[in-house]
């Protein structure tokens, strides 16, 4: 009896101690997975920005998993954490500040004495930056890390062919009042002499590529269209030439200028010398945007050509023939 006793306290002592060490298993496995979730948390860091509303931000605090989770920033730039009444203002601060706003919150609160909290972002949403206009995929994207101007125009695929000759940059109101939008000028832009034009982009603004205003060249041309002015000289008559392919034979010597008078809404004819600026005999003539440079045909030269032409093909045939009866 007594032997069966000692065996049943064994055996009581042996289950009592494998449960101990089952528990602490479990409670070890527990903080390894929990340190496991936050390194990886944390590795998936996005950047050391300041945060703002709708950014999503990772709370790790050792030991405590009941406190360690992700939250967004809401609107009043405040985290939300379990226990803490009030949120913690976050607004503003980088990852490193918002691990110290936390651990001054939890120590105020009386949660925890001596937490160690670190902080990570996950996602941001408050720094978006929009490429709009005359780019090849206009689109949003989040400004992480240096984004200059240049980088957003990258993000966008660059410009189209109709893009005018400045970037205009918009910036998001402050507590300092409104900002007035930056006019860049694009090839000063690209030709990188003045790195103070490339600025930098903090979330929030909008970059405009305006499309160039049109110059239209009808008439006796090889190539008649619209054409983009997008050179901050403007263009004139034979640049306008030149983007047409030239003239076709038999062009007037006169040309016209059809330009729109904003006053009256109505354009008004200029005539233009053209054998006189070809002879460089005048000054070319400048145009201005949404010009119409209609190069007429000279019918009068066009007819003569034609009847020569056919006088040259009856005196061959004439010719052909006396030589043939002969």
């Amino acid at each position: 009896m007594m032997k069966s006793k000692k065996v049943l306290v064994f055996l009581l002592t042996a289950s009592r101690a494998l449960a101990c060490e089952a528990q602490a298993a479990a409670n070890n496995g527990g903080q390894a997975l929990e340190q496991a979730e936050g390194a990886q948390a944390l590795s998936g860091n996005l950047g050391f920005e300041p945060v703002g509303p709708g950014d999503l931000i990772y709370i790790s605090v050792t030991g405590s998993p009941e406190l360690s989770r992700s939250a967004r920033v809401t609107v009043d730039g405040k985290l939300m954490l379990p226990l803490v009444h009030e949120g913690v203002p976050v607004a503003g601060l980088t990852p490193a500040k918002i691990a110290e706003a936390v651990t001054a919150e939890l120590v105020k609160e009386k949660l925890l004495v001596e937490p160690i909290v670190s902080a990570a972002v996950l996602e941001y949403r408050s720094r978006r930056v929009s490429v709009v206009g005359a780019v090849r995929m206009p689109g949003n994207f989040q400004a992480v890390g240096e984004t200059r101007v240049l980088d957003a125009i990258a993000r966008a695929q660059g410009f189209t062919p109709e893009a005018g000759p400045e970037v205009i940059v918009s910036f998001p109101n402050s507590e300092s009042g409104e900002k007035s939008p930056l006019h860049i000028p694009l090839r000063a832009l690209l030709a990188a002499k003045d790195s103070s034009l490339n600025i930098v982009l903090r979330g929030g603004e909008e970059i405009r590529v305006p499309e160039a205003p049109k110059l239209f060249v009808v008439g006796n041309v090889k190539m008649p269209g619209s054409y983009p002015l997008a050179d901050p000289d403007g263009s004139t008559i034979l640049k306008a030439l030149a983007l047409s392919q030239g003239s076709l034979p038999f062009t007037a010597k006169r040309v016209y200028i059809y330009r729109l008078i904003a006053a009256t809404g109505k354009r008004e004819e200029i005539p233009v010398e053209l054998r006189e600026i070809l002879h460089r005999k005048s000054p070319d003539v400048a145009l201005q945007a949404n010009d119409i440079l209609y190069i007429p045909d000279n019918p009068k030269m066009r007819l003569s050509a034609a009847t020569l032409d056919r006088m040259a093909g009856f005196g061959s045939s004439v010719a052909s023939g006396f030589v043939v009866w002969h």
